[in-house]
């Protein structure tokens, strides 16, 4: 199946390098480009895209509010966004990720990462930015700004197991780690994190990290063993 991307950057030159290094994928093809946030929108909904391939600064409307649009729109439920950031230790890493985004990745990554990436999002995998560490990312999900705490009570409907695994899924463990960690199939982890999306109306297994910290079913710094 091939991966549908739309490129989403106000610079010409690089996205013009993306769309050489995507199309040459047997797997993934680039089938729109857009300068700024609104074109995205539209172009996501229009070219059937899988995954947007989302810069957070451009005119008119930034990647930020793009993905916000995209994450709130019933008909782009199926789109993945994957943010890139000159910076990914920055105030747009964490709000990016809760308006939706599935990832984020540096814009100086490595050619071979930015394709596992978007594999990665496409098939709703993993969350890791492929130059970020998992302490990173949980010191930046672990820095709420106020009124955005979730009630550890949301958490109730979940089963011990599901909870067991949301905390490895935080944890940046693949389903097939996980699986390893709990001496079952990979088909029965991912039963279990979707049946914990579905229970917390969360989009993807994004969104179900960032529940898992907002909650505090997950804090920074504490291992995962």
């Amino acid at each position: 199946m091939t991966i549908r991307v739309l490129l989403a950057d106000d610079q010409a030159l690089l996205r013009g390098t993306f769309r050489l290094l995507i199309d040459a994928q047997p797997d993934m093809e680039v089938v729109a480009e857009a300068s700024n946030g609104h074109e995205a929108v539209r172009l996501a909904r229009s070219e059937r895209a899988d995954v947007v391939v989302m810069d957070i600064r451009m005119p008119e409307v930034d990647g930020l509010e793009a993905t916000r649009l995209i994450g709130r729109d019933d008909d782009l439920a199926g789109v993945k966004v994957l943010v890139l950031t000159t910076f990914e230790v920055d105030e747009f890493v964490i709000e990016a990720l809760r308006a939706g985004a599935s990832g984020f990745l540096g814009k100086g990554v490595e050619p071979a990462q930015l394709l596992d990436a978007i594999r990665l999002v496409a098939a709703d995998e993993a969350l890791l930015s492929p130059a970020a560490t998992k302490g990173l990312i949980a010191r930046v999900l672990a820095q709420p700004s106020p009124g955005d705490l979730v009630d550890p009570g949301r958490l109730a409907s979940l089963t011990p197991r599901e909870r067991e695994v949301m905390r490895l899924v935080a944890a940046g463990l693949s389903n097939d780690e996980i699986a390893e960690r709990l001496f079952v199939a990979p088909v029965t982890v991912k039963t279990h994190a979707n049946r914990a999306m579905a229970k917390l109306g969360a989009r993807d297994r994004a969104q179900l990290v960032v529940i898992a910290y907002e909650t505090g079913l997950v804090r920074a710094g504490e291992p995962h063993g």
